[in-house]
């Protein structure tokens, strides 16, 4: 079953149920007074008045759009009630946003240069020369180094 026939038989499945609520308050209003009667036959009136636009409407015009040009997938602003000024705000979040990325992105960028720099000028000024800390010897040194008591040293 295609989309289009599903959508149908649910818009016919919400008339029904409509219609039946609509006669079980007919039936039940006859026996209340006529000023309740009458105001609540003015708010149907409204209820009427002010309901939506049928969806079946709405899927025509997106129907008659879609098949004057084809299956073309179409990408637009569409009427999402943002004017000029709107459009301007959302752009300039955007744009704040990646000065606030890139911002971030520099400031990392120095901190780990400045954590590099300071690894680098502790082993230049340290007694021992850079080599030492190669030789695999010497890690065993300081391995067993650590392990030892600090009174035996």
């Amino acid at each position: 079953m295609n989309t289009n026939q599903h959508l149908q038989r649910h818009d016919i499945a919400q008339n029904r149920f409509g219609l039946r609520v609509a006669a079980r308050l007919s039936a039940g209003a006859e026996d209340m007074p006529h000023d309740i009667r009458e105001r609540l036959r003015v708010a149907r009136e409204q209820a009427v008045a002010r309901r939506k636009q049928p969806v079946a409407v709405a899927r025509q015009r997106v129907a008659s759009t879609v098949s004057r040009s084809g299956p073309v997938a179409m990408l637009g602003f569409g009427d999402d009630g943002l004017g000029f000024w709107g459009r301007m705000s959302s752009a300039a979040l955007v744009v704040a946003l990646a000065i606030g990325l890139v911002a971030v992105n520099i400031v990392q960028d120095d901190d780990r240069a400045m954590e590099i720099a300071d690894l680098d000028a502790a082993l230049l000024t340290d007694d021992l020369p850079p080599e030492a800390y190669a030789d695999p010897g010497f890690l065993q040194f300081l391995k067993t180094r650590a392990d030892d008591p600090p009174s035996s040293r």
